[in-house]
């Protein structure tokens, strides 16, 4: 008989509640990966996984835990702390080397509250597709970093989303919002638009405002990518801030 689990999702505010009851196995860690990204995508400050009704029939299983938490700690920037697992899902966690960096606590309570506290500083902003997006997004992160205390990131962080916000402009045309997140030892940089399609990397143009291409993101971000969000995407980019 096939295996079987359900994914219940509170969206409290500032941590949403994934609970799990069920078999996790390697087939429905696939369902639970789906609501994971889910999650992940309507940008919450942080995520706790309740596993205190999961049966864990397939250690293997729990990577998809790890994946979340490697996934979340590049967009949207937030913790993912685990709650109740059940004592050989404990055993394992601890046991699997790329697991035993999630944080895993006794019960949601515990849970919910260490992932409130881990809640980073963060701005956010709904821009328009027009020329004066990437002035917009300068002037965003010259305020993060005047309230951070961030002086030397605002040269390279501006650079960077005001590239971001242009390629939006350009391309998708979608309205789109914008998330500055400061998780040390990185400023986390995101714009999430309306355009599945892929972000364009092309020869820079002198002449356009914020016009010199995605290549400078590649340049001055430790790391950067673009993931499925929702209808469209999010383009994410870290810059160093320690």
């Amino acid at each position: 008989m096939a295996s079987r689990i359900t994914c219940e999702v509170r969206d409290g505010s500032p941590v949403t509640v994934v609970r799990l009851a069920g078999m996790l196995d390697l087939d429905t860690m696939r369902s639970v990966h789906g609501t994971l990204e889910s999650c992940l995508a309507a940008q919450p400050d942080a995520v706790v996984v309740d596993l205190g009704e999961v049966t864990v029939g397939d250690r293997l299983a729990l990577a998809v835990f790890a994946a979340t938490a490697r996934r979340a700690e590049e967009w949207p920037a937030v913790p993912v702390v685990l709650c109740a697992p059940p004592p050989p899902a404990e055993r394992w966690l601890a046991e699997t080397t790329a697991c035993r960096v999630l944080p895993v606590r006794r019960n949601c309570a515990e849970a919910t509250q260490a992932a409130g506290a881990a809640v980073a500083p963060r701005l956010r902003a709904r821009l328009e597709p027009v020329a004066e997006a990437c002035r917009r997004a300068r002037d965003l992160v010259g305020d993060a970093c005047t309230r951070w205390n961030l002086p030397d990131v605002a040269g390279p962080a501006s650079v960077v989303l005001s590239e971001l916000v242009a390629n939006v402009v350009r391309h998708a045309r979608t309205p789109m919002h914008v998330t500055l997140t400061l998780r040390r030892p990185y400023l986390h940089l995101a714009v999430v638009d309306g355009s599945r399609a892929a972000a364009q990397e092309r020869t820079p143009d002198a002449r356009a405002e914020g016009g010199r291409g995605l290549l400078l993101v590649r340049q001055l971000a430790q790391r950067w990518g673009t993931v499925p969000a929702g209808d469209g995407k999010a383009v994410w980019a870290m810059v160093p801030a320690s």
